[in-house]
């Protein structure tokens, strides 16, 4: 009973040992290289360019030119042109109202009147100021006979030749010829202040003459260029007064359309300033000179219409805070073919693509690889780097970079997540 225990020692002692040399003749465990595999990515290489800021905005169009044909003479309407019609177009110079005109003909014809008979009156004053210098030169010798008498006489009645009496009459016939001539001189006189009233009263004449032709004038009414008639208030037999709007009308040469920019976007637009450019030619000149812009209706956006920046209106849009821009399509009405084309007509709305002065030597990667105000680049060593940018306006997908990125940087395309710094990249350009 005591053996058992003994005879079960061999065959443990024996797996013991088997184990030892198993556990000794083993390989190590195996080593595995702690370096993490290079992440591939699509990368851009940047590159300095041209590129032109653009904006686009929306408005109603208007009539750049509006006539308001308002009665300037009081009178009933005896003709009126049969086109003269909402919606109807009128070249320019047709005569489109007539206001009854034989009040002002009269008028005319009165002052011509008055005015004939001053100029008779006047020919009368100037033939008799003649009669009266050829009277008054004829009285003055006579005097200077009278008077030669008178001093005969006045001898001979010292010397007691002839009687005191003869020398009375000759002193006498003396005097009368002086006044006769000094009333002829007065006469005279008084001439150049009748023609003087007379040249005003022709003046006054002539004026009434201007007058009355300046009103014959006004009783028709013609167009003043090209233009489509949107409201006519007067109507044939009709009695119309002073100051009362009869035709309203849109010019069909050119529309406009007032574009309201954010002022960043503006300032954009413009660009940099050169130096020596006073405000008002900034104001004035830049805009017209440095921003193209392209027109499309909001019906049919695939019609493109020229168009220009013509001005600057005169102030800030005072609730936006943006910037008036208006621009001009000339011939808003060429190659109109309803409805495939359709012309440019008042509040009609359109969208207006801006361009403005290029940018040279800008920076430009896709708004996706734009995370907040970091850039992914893949730098030294295929390594990443996170960095810091500024950007600037965004442009068709892409973002302006104005500072952080420089011509040669590998921008990262994919998104990596997580992104940190320093990880091993294995860049692919992704084509263009």
């Amino acid at each position: 009973m005591r053996l058992a225990p003994l005879l079960a020692l061999p065959p443990i002692a024996l797996g013991l040992a088997a184990a030892a040399w198993m556990i000794a003749s083993a390989p190590g465990p195996a080593q595995v290289d702690g370096a993490a595999p290079a992440l591939p990515v699509r990368v851009m290489t940047v590159a300095a360019e041209d590129i032109r800021p653009t904006a686009t905005v929306w408005g109603n169009l208007r009539a750049a030119d509006t006539w308001i044909a308002v009665a300037e003479v009081q009178g009933e309407v005896v003709w009126r042109h049969p086109d003269l019609e909402p919606g109807r177009l009128i070249p320019a110079g047709t005569e489109v109202l007539r206001i009854d005109p034989t009040d002002y003909e009269l008028a005319l014809a009165q002052a011509e009147a008055d005015l004939d008979a001053l100029a008779a009156e006047d020919a009368q004053l100037r033939a008799e100021a003649d009669n009266t210098g050829r009277i008054l030169d004829l009285e003055r010798a006579r005097l200077a006979l009278a008077e030669a008498d008178l001093d005969r006489t006045r001898n001979l009645a010292e010397q007691g030749t002839v009687p005191q009496a003869r020398a009375d009459e000759a002193e006498r016939a003396t005097l009368l010829s002086r006044r006769t001539v000094t009333e002829l001189e007065n006469t005279l006189a008084l001439i150049p202040s009748r023609a003087a009233r007379i040249t005003a009263q022709i003046a006054r004449t002539q004026a009434a003459i201007d007058r009355a032709r300046r009103s014959l004038d006004r009783t028709a009414l013609r167009t003043p260029f090209d233009l489509r008639v949107t409201e006519v208030s007067a109507e044939q037999f009709q009695n119309v007064a002073p100051g009362r709007v009869l035709i309203r009308a849109d010019g069909i040469a050119r529309a406009e359309v007032v574009a309201h920019l954010p002022i960043e976007n503006f300032r954009r637009l413009v660009g940099d300033v050169p130096g020596g450019v006073t405000l008002a030619d900034m104001m004035r000149d830049l805009p017209v000179t440095q921003i193209a812009v392209t027109l499309s209706p909001l019906s049919d956006p695939a019609q493109q219409w020229p168009a220009r920046v013509a001005r600057i209106e005169g102030g800030l849009d005072a609730r936006a805070r943006t910037v008036p821009v208006v621009v001009t399509v000339d011939d808003p009405y060429e190659g109109a073919d309803p409805p495939r084309r359709l012309p440019l007509v008042p509040n009609m709305q359109v969208q207006l693509s801006f361009s403005g002065a290029p940018r040279a030597g800008a920076i430009a990667i896709p708004e996706a690889a734009l995370h907040g105000t970091m850039v992914r680049v893949a730098g030294e060593d295929d390594l990443l780097e996170l960095r810091p940018v500024t950007a600037g306006f965004a442009k068709e997908g892409r973002v302006i970079i104005a500072e952080g990125l420089a011509p040669g940087d590998r921008v990262v395309l994919d998104d990596i997540a997580p992104a940190i710094p320093g990880m091993a990249l294995t860049p692919v350009e992704a084509p263009e």
